[in-house]
């Protein structure tokens, strides 16, 4: 069993000019025997945003604090506190923090994840 506390996170700098403003932290992952899922903690500055992308694997996240929305390639969604999403693999999509920010949990198989 392994317990992390909040301030013990390591920021991992995402590498990509379509994102802005994102600070992830990998929570739990492989590094710490995780053997299917990772755990990751998002928080998202003021109108910062996430690139607009997929990938094939799906993805679990939890809204904590803040607003924004969730574009899709049809769409674009109001996201807020306490909201649940399911992101289907291969599907495109953004986060895009309000003028609050955004921090959320986002939860992915540990398939090419820190």
């Amino acid at each position: 069993m392994k317990i992390k506390k909040r301030k013990e996170l390591t920021k991992v700098d995402i590498k990509d000019n379509n994102a802005k403003d994102v600070n992830f932290y990998p929570a739990i992952t492989a590094r710490d025997g995780a053997p299917i899922f990772a755990l990751r903690l998002f928080e998202i500055e003021s109108n910062g945003y996430t690139p607009f992308h997929s990938h094939k694997w799906e993805h679990e996240v939890y809204i904590i604090e803040g607003n924004g929305f969730l574009k899709g390639e049809k769409e674009e969604y109001i996201i807020e506190k306490n909201n649940f999403i399911f992101v289907e693999p291969e599907e495109f999509h953004q986060f895009i923090a309000g003028g609050k920010g955004l921090r959320m949990i986002c939860i992915v198989p540990n398939i090419g994840q820190q």
